[in-house]
C-alpha cells in the first residue's frame, strides 16, 4: 500500500473504493466519522486500509461498517491484537442515521464507503447511498468516460 495522499482542503486520503462508482450509482454522499481502536489510527495514517468488500448497515439505530480491512500496526500488533476486519461504528447524527435507515429499507439501496480520509486530524469516511448498476449501464458509463477523455485530449492537443 502507498502512503496517504494530501489534498488542498486539509484532507489526507487514505483509501478509495475505486470499484464503487463503477458498480453503483451514487445518489447521495455523506461524511461520517469512524470509531477506531488503539493502533488502527496509526495504521490508517500509513495508508494500510482496504475498502474493496466493505459496506455499511444500520443496526439498532446505529451505523456500522463491515468488511473494511485495516492491517495491524506492526509495532503494536503483538501487545494489542485487533481483528483487521472487525465491524467499526460510524459516527453520524441520529436524524441522519434514521433517514439512511429508511432509504436502505427501500428496494435496491445500499450504503457503500467511497473513501477513507483524515480531515483536521480526525478519521472520516465518505459514505454513499447507492443503487447497483446493471451490466449495460456499466458499459454505457465506460463509453461515456472514454468519449469525455478523448474530447479533453483533443482540446488539449489544439491548444
Amino acid at each position: 500500500m502507498s502512503p496517504a495522499k494530501t489534498r488542498d482542503d486539509n484532507t489526507k486520503t487514505v483509501a478509495t473504493n475505486r470499484k464503487a462508482r463503477h458498480n453503483y450509482v451514487v445518489f447521495e454522499e455523506l461524511e461520517v466519522g469512524i470509531a477506531l481502536q488503539g493502533a488502527e489510527v496509526k495504521s490508517l495514517r500509513n495508508g494500510q486500509a482496504n475498502l474493496t468488500d466493505a459496506y455499511a448497515r444500520v443496526e439498532k439505530g446505529e451505523l456500522w461498517l463491515h468488511g473494511m480491512h485495516v492491517a495491524p500496526y506492526e509495532s503494536a500488533a503483538k501487545w494489542e491484537p485487533i481483528p483487521p476486519r472487525r465491524p467499526r461504528k460510524l459516527l453520524a447524527h441520529r436524524a441522519q442515521i434514521r433517514r439512511l435507515g429508511q432509504r436502505v429499507k427501500e428496494r435496491g439501496y445500499t450504503l457503500v464507503p467511497l473513501r477513507v480520509y483524515f480531515r483536521d486530524g480526525k478519521g472520516k469516511i465518505a459514505l454513499g447511498l447507492c443503487k447497483g448498476r446493471k451490466t449495460y449501464d456499466k458499459r454505457d458509463a465506460l463509453r461515456e468516460r472514454d468519449e469525455q477523455r478523448d474530447l479533453e485530449r483533443s482540446v488539449r492537443e489544439r491548444e
